[in-house]
């Protein structure tokens, strides 16, 4: 069986936003949509709602919630198969153990509740950090996350290139039959006050055309794609600023998970904590390596209620 994108619904208009995009990407891989809805029954008492279920009861409301976002998503791809599961357990707990049976989990870029007004949902910021599967946080203007630029962007680290999130990047290109561009930040070290210019300008252009020596280094798995058009940028400066700034006119934004353990647990590296922050377009973070994903998405157990359309 093949495995669904999975998708984290809460009734905002964020995760409203990336059922549309769940049910395009799975439209175009031609696989099965999974739309779930997990919260303590509690947290439905405060929530904010996109839309009003006057009188209704908490648990209608969680029914009523999915039941929405799969119509949405049916209007939205009729061919592709929707299925819905509400889940009585947190929100996090219960993605992460869906991401062991999805090509992809989805979330939108804010949550429900009081903190509805921070520029990441936790949420979403803790399943991309922690999920064995590839997460795509869905932000961005309407253009970016209708796929209207015809661009995917990767950032490669070219010291240590990523080949699970090139290898996704060049597939996401070749489906979506658009551009991949694939960018290599790189800094020099600062000048020695005792050089020409013209020395220090020769010393900088060592380091960009060893970037991009490096960048094409790790783009061979290209070659598997000859009738995609690849551009190869080299950019000096932070990474997490060339990128953010380059995906203003692109797609889609992949990057590898670069996760590092600390008392407090995982947490993603610098870069992709920024980008997932504040990117203009959906971002996917790839882990690096993932245990092989099991194939059991759509089994009911009694923790779980679902319908499909």
């Amino acid at each position: 069986m093949e495995l669904p994108l999975i998708v984290g619904v809460d009734g905002s208009e964020s995760s409203l936003q990336a059922v549309d995009w769940a049910a395009d990407e799975a439209a175009r891989r031609h696989l099965p949509l999974r739309l779930v809805h997990a919260s303590r029954w509690e947290s439905y008492e405060s929530a904010a709602f996109a839309y009003d279920f006057a009188g209704a009861t908490r648990l209608s409301v969680a029914e009523r919630t999915v039941t929405v976002a799969a119509a949405r998503a049916t209007a939205r791809q009729p061919g592709v198969k929707v299925a819905t599961a509400v889940l009585p357990e947190d929100a996090e707990s219960a993605l992460l153990h869906e991401a062991h049976g999805a090509a992809a989990l989805i979330t939108g870029s804010r949550g429900l509740g009081p903190f509805a007004e921070l520029l990441l949902g936790s949420v979403s910021l803790a399943v991309a950090a922690r999920a064995v599967c590839p997460v795509v946080v869905v932000r961005g203007d309407k253009a970016n996350r209708d796929g209207l630029h015809g661009k995917v962007l990767v950032g490669v680290k070219a010291a240590t290139p990523d080949q699970a999130s090139l290898r996704f990047a060049l597939d996401q290109a070749r489906t979506r039959a658009c551009t991949l561009q694939a960018v290599t930040a790189w800094r020099s070290p600062a000048p020695d006050p005792r050089l020409l210019p013209s020395a220090s300008d020769r010393f900088s252009r060592t380091y960009e055309q060893q970037a991009a020596a490096r960048l094409d280094d790790a783009l061979h798995a290209a070659a598997d794609h000859p009738g995609l058009r690849v551009d190869r940028t080299t950019v000096e400066g932070p990474a997490h600023k060339v990128l953010r700034d380059l995906t203003a006119t692109a797609d889609l934004l992949v990057l590898g998970a670069h996760h590092r353990r600390n008392p407090l647990g995982l947490q993603l590296g610098a870069t992709a904590h920024a980008l997932l922050h504040h990117a203009h377009c959906p971002v996917v973070v790839v882990p690096h390596t993932a245990p092989p994903a099991t194939t059991t998405a759509f089994t009911t157990t009694t923790a779980r209620h679902e319908e499909f359309s």
